[in-house]
This record gives structure tokens, C-alpha cells and sequence, in this order.
């Protein structure tokens, strides 16, 4: 399969690498006008990211006609192999090829064309420069991100993600748009989601559902109400069929009927994971549990980076939804509990580390926060963690506050609900070391050490 090489205007020189990685720096993309992306003989392995097929399909599919327009935002081009022993070197028509074992060679030379039509101010559609508009903003919140400790881009850092080919959509990928990490991998995911549903149901239709919808049930008040009346932090029980780190934790997985035996157990609250693509969740199943005849206030566990998602938590049938720090900016957070406080929701603010947790005792409003023992950026989990961020000045400043500590993940024993009770936690949001639990109700039991349903 051979992509038709475009005419050669000015051939860009290309470096000579060796070694596993061979990457074109943005000095090879710096044309003033359009760019073009030529291939023949494309290796196996040169990273290709499409939305609407493969790169197979995109080259027998009649696109070699089409000149895949690049714009002026690709800025790296990255090539892995899986050999060592990568050649570049000039070939018989004077351009660049990668040299592989089995005799595969790409061909890969970016082209500036003086003048292109493509490339023309009057021929980019409104949808193209919001979307790189947007690309602009996003690239201006990871800056203020970053300047508070966040490590999580909001979006690819090089460029817009995604350059549109006719009905196809496609990514070069490079270092600045590969995820550094899963948390970061999901961030990116949920953008795409989010802006695909909001396209469904704007903000607007939302609103109007919610004019409709019921009261909220008290999240805060029943962990309160809990734990005055156990003794023991009030349990945030999690509906949760599979995680990132774990894999899929409960074969015979329904919502509905395991959100039911933790009620039973003793559960206070529930947590109800949304996310489909990592934690094989969903919003239907938050909404089948609402509907179900539960009573416990639910919890959206989804990551949350639009407060669209806040309103769609609401209208299917959150009290309560998960704002983390590691991922939003603290003027993020204060807008989005200001949301959960007009639509009559909790919000649950999630902290891993000293950083997170003085960002956000900075910010007013804020009555729960939980401290995740796990790290998002790795999945490792140390239960000290909690008391490590409760001693203190910081603990200190939570009393007088009146905020409730809610300990998150690695508690799987009486042990360990004792110890992060002791560092002061009042609740304990736990999914893994009970959904697995044939009996999720006798699950709690074990956990606590005793029954907590009266």
C-alpha cells in the first residue's frame, strides 16, 4: 500500500538517529504555511492514533488522493520500533526512509506548499477555530495548573489531539500528547467524553430536567448521623464492577441488587463508579440504583473536569459527587462546590498528599474531604498516608472547621479502620475488599468487625 507522495516544494532535512526511539523535533515543522504528512510503505509500528478506522484502511480507502492537512499545530513526530537496529539515511529519490528488519521502510517527509487553499483563512470552519480556541485555553489552564502543583494536563500540551481528514480524524502522537500516567489517561478520555455528551445534551436540557427532579438526600448529615450513632466512621460502601489497577473485581456484577446488600450491611452513603471505559461503570446504573428503592444517599464517583458533569450527576440521581484536586485547579474547585451547593449536592473533595490537602483547607465552603491513600498517578496505596495529612496544624484547622475526613482505599481490615478512625477519619469510602465478598453485607461485618446495621 503506498500513500501518493505530494510534490516536493520544500523537503524538510531530517536528522539521523539511532537507537529504539527516532523522533522529528518542531524545528522539522516550522513551514509558514500548510504541511503535509507523506507515506509509503508505512511500518507496522510507526504510532498512529485514529478515530474512525485504522491506518490500513486510511491508505487503501482512496485517501491517497487527499492531502492530509497538518495546519501549523503539529509540532513532533514520533516513530517506536521494535528493533535495534534503526537506520535513517538518504534514499535513491532524496528523501528520508526508516530502514527496518524484513525490508520495511516508511518514507516520511513533511512538505510546505506557498499559498495552499487548505490553509487559507476563509476555509477554516467556524467548528475548526473554536476547537482550536478551546486548544488555546486548555493550554493556558495547564499552565495555572502546573503553577499550583498539578501535575495532570487537561489535554495534550502540542497541539490539538485530534486533525481532521476529510470524514477522518487523526493523532500524531509524540511526548507532549502521550498520557504520562493512567490518571492522566483518564482526564484525557473523560475530555472526549464530556464534549461528545454535551453535544447530545447541552447544559440548558439538563436545567430543565432538574426543574423536575427530587430533593437531594443528605449526604453529609447521614455520615454524621452514622457515626454518632456507631461509633465507628460511617461507611461509604462502593459499587464498583472493575478498576485500572485491579481489574475487573466481581464477575457476576449487579448494581442494583449488591447497592442493595450494602444497605443491608449497614452501609450510610453509596458510591457509584460512572466511568465506563476504566472502571466499566455507568451513569444507567447510578440511575437503576436511584430508581431501585435504596435509601442511602449516592455518591457519583466519576472525574469530574466540567461542571456539566455535575448537572448530568444530578439528574441521574446523585446527592454527592467526587471533585479531585490532582486533577483541578483550585479556582476549579471553588466554582464547582458553588454548583453543588446551588443543586443541593455534597461534594466530596479528594486529597493525596500535604500540597492538595493546604490548597484545599485554602478554599471556603468545603465541609467534606478525602484522603485517598492510593496515588492516582501510580494506583500504589499506603494507608499512613491518611495520618500523615491529618497531623498537625492541618488537622488542627479541619476541627476547627468542622470538616469531615472521609479515608479512601486500602482498608480491607477492623485494623485498618481503627487506624485511620484513630488518625481521625469519620468515614471510610471502601469498594474492593467488599464488593468481592460473595456476601457484600457479610463483607462489611468482616470489615468492621462487627455489625454496624442497627
Amino acid at each position: 500500500m503506498y500513500c501518493t507522495p505530494n510534490p516536493v516544494m520544500n523537503s524538510l532535512p531530517l536528522p539521523k538517529v539511532g537507537g529504539q526511539l527516532v523522533s522529528f523535533p518542531s524545528s522539522h515543522f516550522a513551514a509558514p504555511k500548510s504541511q503535509y504528512f507523506s507515506l509509503a510503505c508505512v511500518p507496522d509500528n510507526l504510532s498512529f492514533s485514529l478515530s474512525s478506522s485504522s491506518l490500513p484502511f486510511l491508505l487503501s480507502s482512496g485517501m491517497e488522493k487527499r492531502k492530509p492537512h497538518l495546519g501549523s499545530l503539529v509540532s513532533a513526530i514520533t516513530a517506536q520500533q521494535e528493533e535495534d537496529n534503526t537506520i535513517l539515511d538518504q534514499d535513491e529519490d532524496g528523501g528520508k526512509a526508516f530502514h527496518f528488519k524484513g525490508d520495511k521502510e516508511g518514507i516520511l517527509e513533511a512538505v510546505a506548499e506557498e499559498g495552499s487553499a487548505m490553509h487559507s483563512e476563509s476555509h477554516i470552519s467556524q467548528g475548526e477555530a473554536l476547537r482550536d480556541k478551546e486548544w488555546e485555553v486548555d493550554r493556558f489552564q495547564d499552565e495555572v495548573a502546573a503553577s499550583q502543583g498539578i501535575r495532570i494536563r487537561r489535554r495534550p500540551s502540542t497541539g490539538p489531539p485530534l486533525h481532521h481528514v476529510g470524514p477522518f480524524e487523526f493523532r500524531l502522537e509524540n511526548e507532549g500528547n502521550t498520557p504520562r500516567n493512567i490518571l492522566e489517561e483518564i482526564v484525557w478520555q473523560k475530555d472526549k467524553e464530556v464534549n461528545e455528551m454535551k453535544e447530545r445534551k447541552p447544559l440548558s436540557a439538563l436545567k430543565k430536567v432538574l426543574d423536575k427532579a427530587p430533593p437531594t438526600r443528605d449526604f453529609i448529615g447521614a455520615l454524621k448521623e452514622s457515626y454518632s450513632r456507631t461509633g465507628v466512621p460511617g461507611l461509604i460502601a462502593e459499587v464498583k464492577k472493575a478498576s485500572p489497577s485491579r481489574g475487573v473485581l466481581r464477575e457476576d456484577f449487579d448494581p442494583v441488587e449488591i447497592a442493595k446488600a450494602y444497605e443491608k450491611g449497614g452501609a450510610t452513603c453509596l458510591s457509584v463508579l460512572t466511568d465506563e471505559k476504566f472502571f466499566m461503570g455507568s451513569f444507567e446504573n447510578l440511575e437503576a440504583i436511584r430508581n431501585s428503592g435504596v435509601m442511602c444517599p449516592l455518591l457519583c464517583k466519576e472525574f469530574i473536569i466540567d461542571e456539566w458533569q455535575i448537572y448530568y450527576a444530578r439528574a441521574k440521581g446523585a446527592d454527592a459527587v467526587l471533585l479531585i484536586a490532582a486533577v483541578l485547579p483550585d479556582l476549579d474547585i471553588k466554582y464547582m462546590v458553588k454548583i453543588c451547593k446551588l443543586l443541593g449536592l455534597a461534594a466530596l473533595v479528594e486529597v493525596h498528599d500535604e500540597r492538595e490537602m493546604d490548597r484545599v483547607l485554602g478554599i471556603d465552603g468545603i465541609k467534606l474531604i478525602g484522603i485517598n491513600n492510593r496515588d492516582l498517578e501510580t494506583f500504589k496505596v499506603d494507608i499512613s498516608n491518611t495520618k500523615k495529612l491529618l497531623q498537625g496544624e492541618r488537622g488542627e484547622i479541619i476541627c476547627e472547621k468542622g470538616i469531615i475526613v472521609v479515608g479512601e482505599s486500602g482498608l480491607f481490615t477492623p485494623a485498618d479502620i481503627a487506624y485511620v478512625q484513630e488518625a481521625g477519619v469519620r468515614a471510610v469510602l471502601v469498594g474492593e475488599s467488599i464488593v468481592k465478598h460473595r456476601d457484600p453485607a457479610q463483607g462489611i461485618v468482616e470489615l468492621f468487625g462487627r455489625d454496624i446495621s442497627y
